[in-house]
């Protein structure tokens, strides 16, 4: 499955591990076991690198949570569960938008609750081409 793209969508995902592996005293991430048996509904928060029009070629950079979805062989596909700050609300990245992600980009997670149980259970208002 295709992964988000900065030139092309306007947004990518940062990874975790390796940021871990850079700052290793300041940045902890969950173990690779943890990620890896995430459920449906669950939550795992990744790292977005969203461009803007500052001026700013590396554009901003934010942290939202995800609700899993769907898993996938090396990873999973979630429905973005926050309003993304350093945009205006759009029809490619915002609540609800539907993105595929891997292991070593989630560096927190939660379990599931009814809310996130619920809203896997209805369409992506923003869906990912595949």
């Amino acid at each position: 499955m295709r992964t988000p793209d900065f030139i092309n969508d306007g947004w990518c995902l940062e990874d975790g591990e390796k940021l871990h592996q850079e700052f290793p005293k300041t940045f902890q991430i969950p173990d690779i076991e943890v990620r890896r048996i995430l459920q449906i509904g669950d939550y795992a928060k990744l790292i977005f690198r969203i461009a803007v029009d500052d001026g700013d070629p590396s554009g901003s950079v934010e942290r939202m949570w995800v609700i899993i979805r769907e898993r996938l062989s090396d990873g999973y596909v979630g429905i973005l569960n926050n309003k993304p700050t350093a945009i205006e609300e759009n029809d490619s990245l915002w609540l609800g938008s539907e993105l595929p992600f891997e292991y070593r980009h989630i560096i927190s997670v939660e379990h599931a609750n009814e809310e996130s149980l619920k809203i896997v259970q209805q369409p992506p208002p923003i869906p990912w081409e595949r």
